[in-house]
């Protein structure tokens, strides 16, 4: 059982609601983000929620990469142990490319990809010095084909991600570092509350548990929820580009 976990992102959305699901599970809980009054008071949450876990919050913005190293590094030591490590720290700024928002394309990108590798680099180093753990990156599903307009750039870096991963994974092939890739469908969270009209969007908490679930099993790739995203990944992957476009 992997009983040390580090969430990346964890003050709201997908994060906050992980932290939540495995608290359950009793599990011993190392959380980071930028908004660390958020933390304190999902500290306490889980804390009420289950008395017997150990919860530790730190400040990070994974854009600070030495911070990220020196963070994980911390939660290693005052832990003694981090079993999984999830990277999940991102962001959904930007619009199409070309119109005057690459200030928030390149915001998007470094987050999304740059600074995840910095989270994978952290958390591997560790892994390889325990000779033990998992590493679970959040990708999407948006990683399976291009999208247009603001998911254009956010496509793009959970396409690298995944790819970043599954080059990982085979690097750590017959060795007892495990590596997982999520790719969530359409889950309500505070990167896209604004979205009104989505096909198949489950509320956060739904979302959470079948995350949690996919994570637990250890898999190489996760579509969830399992309905209808395990299926439809195959239809995206041949649609043609006019009902991408209808989907964005």
């Amino acid at each position: 059982m992997r009983q040390n976990i580090l969430i990346t992102g964890a003050s709201s959305g997908l994060g906050k609601g992980m932290a939540i699901e495995f608290a359950k599970k009793g599990r011993n809980l190392a959380l980071c983000a930028r908004r660390v009054e958020r933390l304190e008071s999902l500290k306490q949450e889980l804390e009420s929620l289950n008395p017997n876990i150990t919860v530790l919050i730190k400040s990070l913005d994974v854009n600070n990469h030495d911070d990220v190293f020196r963070v994980f590094r911390e939660f290693t030591d005052e832990l003694g142990t981090l079993d999984r490590v999830i990277v999940n720290a991102g962001m959904g700024k930007g619009a199409s490319i070309g119109t005057g928002y690459f200030k928030a394309n390149k915001e998007t990108a470094i987050t999304n990809f740059v600074s995840a590798l910095a989270q994978c680099e952290a958390a591997v180093e560790i892994f390889r010095q325990q000779n033990a753990g998992h590493l679970v990156t959040i990708s999407s599903i948006s990683a399976v084909r291009g999208f247009r307009r603001a998911l254009n750039v956010y496509a793009a870096t959970k396409t690298a991600l995944s790819s970043l991963s599954e080059g990982l994974r085979i690097d750590l092939m017959n060795t007892p570092i495990k590596v997982t890739t999520i790719h969530p469908g359409f889950i309500r969270s505070e990167i896209n509350e604004k979205v009104e009209k989505v096909p198949f969007m489950v509320d956060t908490e739904t979302g959470c548990k079948a995350i949690v679930k996919a994570i637990e099993k250890e898999g190489d790739n996760a579509y969830v929820p399992a309905w209808p995203w395990a299926f439809l990944q195959y239809v995206l992957k041949i649609a043609p580009l006019s009902w991408l476009k209808k989907m964005s």
